[in-house]
């Protein structure tokens, strides 16, 4: 089932897969269920999905993040 991108373009799933693998995606959210005022559950979700090199391109130029040669060596 291909998709459509704003320029009229058809982008199939496995080339949408390909894109967010190469870039790199980051997910961010957080849910508060609360009763009369009083937080009862929160929950907070953090995903980051991506390639290995991907994810050590964005590790790189995270601000104060360490650059892939240094990391490596203190994992």
């Amino acid at each position: 089932m291909p998709l459509e991108t704003g320029g009229g373009q058809d982008l199939a799933l496995s080339d949408l897969l390909d894109r967010a693998l190469d870039k790199g995606v980051v997910l961010w959210g957080e849910a508060t269920v609360s009763l009369a005022g009083v937080d009862l559950v929160y929950v907070g979700l953090k995903v980051l999905i991506g390639s290995v090199d991907a994810v050590q391109r964005m590790r790189g130029a995270a601000p104060g993040g360490l650059p892939a040669a240094e990391a490596d060596e203190t994992a």
